[in-house]
């Protein structure tokens, strides 16, 4: 959608100039494909009690949720153009330890969410997004009980002291989706507002 208006503005302009009002269409187009979200997992920085549930058997029909308590620490890498996220929690379904590498990638503005845990030791396909209107979503294709699902990661409800996640998966190419994972950050030392 972005590059149609900029070849419609870029050819308008080549004819002989734009209404006004084009002209300022133009320049949100060009505001919004410039936008730098390098800092956009800012928020995210420091250390979290984090909660996790966790639905036991994803895309089965199943309604049956696990929780676990933990800690989630998050540091930024290449002046928080990337940022390392690691994750240890615990519950009556067992013992969990993972880490996220995020990557942002300048010419496309969007992030990329590396994932892995300390059971399987390699990192899962790149789940790819953005930030829009303090949302952050992000979608990637994976395996699941042996077929090919799209996978959703969305960051909201953020504030100072805390936030949200939601990983979601659609086994039908993303016609529905059913959330199997939920976080909740709360600031360990909350920060000052």
């Amino acid at each position: 959608m972005k590059i149609r208006a900029l070849l419609a503005v870029g050819l308008a302009l080549m004819v002989g100039g734009l209404p006004v009002h084009a002209g300022r269409a133009a320049d949100s187009v060009a505001l919004a494909v410039l936008h730098d979200g390098s800092h956009d997992f800012d928020f995210h920085m420091g250390v979290w009690k984090t909660h996790i549930s966790r639905l036991i058997h994803p895309l089965s029909g199943s309604s049956q949720w696990t929780g676990y308590d933990g800690v989630s620490t998050v540091r930024p890498v290449w002046n928080g153009k990337a940022s390392l996220f690691e994750l240890e929690a615990s519950g009556p379904a067992g013992h969990l330890e993972g880490v996220g590498l995020r990557l942002y990638d300048p010419s496309a503005h969007q992030w990329n969410l590396n994932w892995t845990n300390s059971t399987i030791g390699r990192l899962d396909a790149p789940m790819i997004g953005e930030f829009h209107d303090g949302r952050g979503e992000f979608v990637g294709q994976d395996t699941f009980g042996g077929r090919t699902i799209l996978v959703r990661n969305a960051f909201y409800d953020i504030r100072t002291n805390s936030s949200r996640f939601e990983q979601s998966f659609s086994a039908d190419g993303g016609k529905t989706w059913e959330t199997n994972w939920i976080m909740t950050f709360d600031r360990a030392t909350p920060a000052e507002k």
